[in-house]
């Protein structure tokens, strides 16, 4: 059975009053998780690592009782966690996602931040080792079940592709508490969306249902909540499916045109391009399309 991490009540980021109570995740999320988990690793006590036989595992945050809001120790168990699946052979597709119905993660947990001084902030670079998330070079497939306010929502655009249910909730409301994005939402915000809907959004601190999220550019697709974990599943194995390497490379090339101008992102695109004639996979697979048959990808 997958370890059940402790669920810590907190004082998380930018949940409403009615759902600062404790509450249980209903009997359809419980089902579908059971049915979609044959498998879990253990050792952590704020997430769920769940390696499954297709190449996909699925990480989730795991603090139910506190609408999984982001404390330190569960940056520093999914970026460790992240890390070990990146170098696992097993795996070629990374799910991340949130317990419960309610909420992907709700945000960061204002009340540990609010115990730091500057000084203390400074020192620690509070935040910033999230950014290591960029460097897994595997896919990543935010499946976002509830609310992604604040910090949660930039963990999602961490992620290479976003999945949202229809209740998911989105927001950068930082605004509301006197300070600023810290994880990266003024900036990828901006990338996804545009500068004049990133402004209203960050500077007015509202929420946005999934379908605005969706009609901006901010997610690739919303499905209903109780095929949200199946239909990012099923993503995840189609990618899975194709050569690792190669998706590797497709993944860093679409990441330098997010990130750089054009004409770096074309060198690049050139560079991996020629590079995937060094990859036994690119032969098989134009091999097999000669041959009218389904490639055999040996991920070399």
């Amino acid at each position: 059975a997958a370890f059940k991490g402790r669920a810590q009540a907190s004082h998380f980021e930018f949940a409403p009053p009615a759902l600062l109570a404790m509450h249980r995740v209903s009997c359809v999320a419980q089902h579908v998780r059971a049915s979609l988990a044959p498998a879990a690793v253990s050792g952590y006590e704020n997430i769920l690592v769940e390696k499954r036989d297709n190449a996909v595992a699925i990480v989730t945050l795991n603090r139910p009782k506190a609408l999984n809001a982001l404390n330190n120790a569960v940056m520093t168990e999914v970026v460790a966690a992240f890390k070990g699946l990146d170098q696992d052979d097993d795996v070629r597709v990374i799910i991340l996602t949130g317990s419960g119905e309610k909420a992907f993660a709700a945000g960061a947990d204002i009340k540990e931040m609010n115990s730091r001084d500057f000084a203390e902030v400074a020192k620690m670079d509070m935040f910033w080792a999230w950014q290591q998330v960029r460097e897994v070079r595997k896919p990543i497939i935010a499946a976002v079940n509830g609310f992604a306010l604040g910090g949660g929502c930039e963990v999602a655009m961490l992620c290479d592709v976003i999945l949202a249910s229809e209740n998911a909730k989105f927001g950068q409301p930082e605004i509301n508490l006197g300070t600023i994005p810290g994880m990266g939402g003024s900036q990828r915000l901006v990338r996804a969306v545009g500068k004049s809907k990133a402004m209203e959004w960050v500077l007015g601190g509202n929420q946005f249902t999934a379908a605005e999220a969706e009609r901006a550019g901010l997610v690739s697709r919303v499905v209903p909540l109780a095929q949200l974990l199946p239909e990012a599943i099923k993503l995840a194995e189609l990618i899975a499916s194709k050569s690792g390497p190669v998706v590797q490379f497709a993944k860093e090339a679409v990441n330098q045109a997010y990130e750089s101008s054009l004409s770096d992102g074309l060198l690049l695109e050139k560079r991996l391009f020629h590079s995937t004639w060094g990859f036994e996979d690119r032969k098989e697979g134009m091999t097999a399309f000669t041959e009218k048959r389904k490639p055999d990808f040996k991920h070399k």
